[in-house]
């Protein structure tokens, strides 16, 4: 028998998700909150198996319960059932230590699976969740911004020098003194260890810069 903590702030939720975890065959509700706070104390109260935890309740939302639950109760495992899908909640409540995360809508048989995974230590996610996190981490990883040690003004004249613009076409461009670009270009010179505007183009179109016209 896995028992179970509800907690959700809506009534009428909180009342149909408990008749339908009673209904279900090996799960046994032990306790029911409709705050953050109060989920935190039945938890401690009652060390079920799972909690299962809305993520927008008073006094605490789920991510905070769920933080504390995990330094307070660590082998109660939290089961995040909400309505919110965005990528921000999602991961949130990951890294505040929820095992699992559903959908409200999902079905019963769902509901099931997903306690009883988190409780033999397993991690799931809904489907339209998984689909999220298999698209995040499957995503290329962003290029690297070249030249990191430049500041983003400094790259951006850089990628001017690199595209064939003189000083004073560059500080036309940019709306800047030429006095401003000049400092610029020796700062550039410095922080990339070369000695003139050569070196600078030949290394900036290396990197990538300066082949759009400068329009970085």
């Amino acid at each position: 028998m896995i028992r179970v903590v509800l907690a959700d702030d809506h009534p009428v939720v909180r009342a149909g998700l408990a008749a339908l975890l009673t209904s279900l065959d090996g799960i046994e509700v032990v306790g029911v909150a409709s705050t953050g706070r109060e989920a935190v104390r039945e938890v401690i109260t009652t060390r079920p198996d799972v909690a299962v935890l809305d993520l927008q309740m008073p006094d605490l939302d789920g991510f905070a319960a769920t933080r504390e639950l995990v330094r307070s109760a660590p082998d109660v495992a939290v089961l995040v059932l909400t309505m919110f899908e965005d990528d921000d909640s999602v991961f949130a409540a990951m890294r505040a230590g929820a095992r699992g995360y559903l959908v409200k809508g999902a079905e019963q048989e769902e509901i099931a699976r997903a306690i009883q995974a988190v409780a033999a230590g397993e991690a799931i996610f809904g489907p339209g969740v998984a689909r999220r996190m298999l698209g995040f981490f499957s995503a290329p990883p962003p290029a690297a911004e070249p030249f990191p040690e430049l500041t983003s003004r400094e790259r951006q004249i850089l990628d001017l020098l690199a595209a064939g613009l003189s000083n004073s076409a560059i500080a036309d461009r940019l709306d800047l003194a030429s006095k401003t670009v000049a400092n610029n270009v020796s700062a550039i010179f410095t922080k990339l260890g070369i000695a003139d505007r050569s070196a600078a183009i030949v290394q900036a179109r290396n990197a990538g810069l300066g082949t759009d016209g400068g329009s970085r």
